[in-house]
């Protein structure tokens, strides 16, 4: 396949956003079966983030249709890590940013939003408020069309899933057509959907296999409420045009206490910080490893890394406080590591 150029980075950038991409794989385990999980690293990105690769692109459509005109104003909903990447370039490019957020997101994701100069919006008053996903956007939408700022949108947004295909292109460069397995969060569709959608032409066979949480409602099931941040769609929320169930060979869904659990013993264990939907992602993932095809390639999109959750997932009091301590995971994850690759469970 033919080499990208964003995939090439040069040796002095001129620009943080020339920073973009060439995230690393990182192998997890290869079992006694000879199958491999590997994690395609996002956190690598500037603000330990994928989705700075769909709000480049959204920008950059909107340049280029005319839709976003210099000095201009752009507004989203967002829970967090969209933010962060609209918020630095916005200030790279000399963009005014509003961010419609509630007090589900991360702390430290506001914090970084209000660092590059964005303005935040909330749509609940209190703190202990739950996630508000269509109010975040209905108020978007409105400030949008009674006061001129670009409506990034990016549940409904091509440019989101456009913006991942440098993460297929980087994945065959490295790997070719050994990749069986692909799985990632399913928030917006985005980064799982978008990757997909350029491998299945050149790899017919391979499995597309999404992860949501317990309560969200893209797979079908009850709603819920529930605390894996940037992923799922929430009761009352409308499911992204982006979600493309034509790639989905298998939707699959992970409990906060599974998710989170996972990313904590990958910590401690494994020396891996990951976000906690990625522990969600990875906990599914090492149970597909259990049933796979000897020799099979997972590769997981780990999409952002665990330093924004240090005071939530990683921290006993908030985790405990929420009763998501779960002990029996640990137990779970020793035993599937022992039976995958015996000896790799570290005391």
């Amino acid at each position: 396949m033919e080499r990208h150029p964003l995939q090439m980075q040069p040796l002095v950038a001129q620009r943080v956003s020339d920073l973009i991409g060439g995230t690393p794989l990182l192998e997890l385990l290869t079992t006694r079966f000879g199958t491999r999980v590997l994690l395609k690293l996002e956190q690598f990105n500037p603000m330990g983030t994928a989705k700075i690769r769909m709000a480049r692109q959204m920008l950059d459509e909107a340049e280029a249709q005319g839709r976003l005109k210099p000095g201009g104003w752009v507004i989203e909903s967002t829970s967090g890590n969209t933010g962060m990447g609209l918020a630095l370039l916005a200030a790279e490019r000399g963009y005014r940013f509003t961010a419609v957020v509630d007090h589900h997101a991360c702390k430290d994701k506001l914090r970084a939003m209000r660092a590059f100069g964005a303005e935040l919006l909330y749509v609940n008053e209190a703190p202990g408020d739950g996630l508000a996903t269509s109010d975040r956007e209905a108020l978007a939408q409105r400030i949008a069309a009674e006061q001129g700022a670009y409506w990034t949108e990016q549940h409904n947004n091509p440019a989101n899933a456009n913006g991942y295909r440098a993460v297929a292109r980087e994945l065959m460069d490295t790997l070719g057509p050994c990749m069986t397995h692909l799985m990632g969060a399913v928030g917006t569709g985005g980064s799982l959907f978008g990757t997909a959608r350029e491998l299945k032409p050149l790899l017919p066979s391979l499995r597309v296999i999404g992860v949501e949480p317990v309560g969200s409602i893209a797979f079908g099931g009850p709603g819920a409420p529930y605390h894996q941040s940037g992923t799922g769609t929430p009761e009352g929320a409308e499911i992204g045009f982006l979600v493309d169930f034509s790639l989905l060979d298998e939707g699959l869904k992970v409990s906060d206490a599974q998710a989170f659990n996972t990313a904590r013993y990958l910590a401690r264990r494994h020396a891996v910080l990951v976000g906690g939907s990625a522990g969600g992602v990875l906990y599914q993932a090492l149970r597909r490893a259990e049933a796979a095809p000897p020799h099979s390639t997972i590769v997981v999109l780990v999409c952002d890394g665990g330093e924004k959750y240090l005071d939530t997932v990683f921290d006993d009091d908030w985790m405990r406080a929420h009763e998501l301590l779960d002990p029996s995971v640990d137990e779970e994850l020793d035993a599937m590591f022992e039976q995958l690759a015996p000896g790799r469970v570290k005391a």
